[in-house]
């Protein structure tokens, strides 16, 4: 196993061979992580087999609950597992003052994922607080995550940079919140200027997360569904 270094923003759970335990039943549960720490997992219907997993964090004062009901339906439409953790504070350490228990709390819960459930590849997608979080870790962790999935992010400031992931934003035009040309734009410009693979989608809308651009999204993770 990697090493786990939380407060440089590195996780250290990895998908390993057969996993030991049996796995998860379809259907939401939530993660027994300890106190003030959870994480809700959703399993598609079906047979246990082989999954990708998607990772999704919600924004400042959102709830698993609600990263689910922005993703999970059509996540669990292509097979996709869902994992969506909550900040311990009201958003993600990153932002609420500096890397750490947020990212302890992830590595525990993938932990447990990966002791149950044959994982195909990791994908780390989250939205306004949760996309620029989700870009920070993904970019500091390319040798887990293949790609990241930011819906109307603000920034990325990866402690370190570690291997290249696939990046895919989206952004509103009209977003009021976090505007579009300091935000979407830029980032993907940036992004795109350090050799990553990067597309872009901006839309005609405001600070939300809209369902097609989530099948886009995930069309752009997994490929064409068959």
């Amino acid at each position: 196993m990697a090493l786990r270094h939380p407060a440089e923003g590195r996780l250290g759970a990895r998908p390993a061979g057969p996993p030991a335990a049996a796995p998860y039943p379809p259907g939401t549960r939530t993660l027994e992580l300890g106190p003030h720490a959870r994480a809700q997992l959703a399993v598609p219907d079906g047979p246990p087999r082989p999954r990708p997993l998607l990772v999704f964090f919600h924004g400042a004062g959102g709830s698993p609950a609600q990263g689910l009901a922005a993703v999970g339906g059509p996540a669990g439409a292509r097979g996709a597992l869902v994992l969506a953790p909550s900040s311990v504070a009201a958003t993600w350490d990153l932002i609420a003052g500096g890397l750490g228990r947020d990212v302890a709390v992830l590595d525990a819960a993938l932990d447990q994922v990966f002791a149950r459930q044959p994982v195909t590849g990791v994908a780390l997608a989250g939205f306004s607080d949760g996309a620029s979080y989700a870009l920070s870790l993904g970019l500091a962790n390319g040798d887990l995550a293949e790609a990241v999935l930011a819906f109307s992010p603000g920034f990325a400031t990866p402690p370190r940079r570690v291997g290249r992931p696939r990046v895919w934003i989206s952004h509103g035009a009209d977003d009021r919140v976090l505007p579009v040309a300091r935000c979407g734009r830029r980032l993907a410009q940036e992004l795109g200027a350090d050799g990553y693979e990067v597309t872009y989608e901006e839309f005609g809308g405001g600070h939300v997360v809209p369902p097609d651009l989530v099948t886009a999204a995930l069309t752009t993770w997994l490929g064409d569904p068959d």
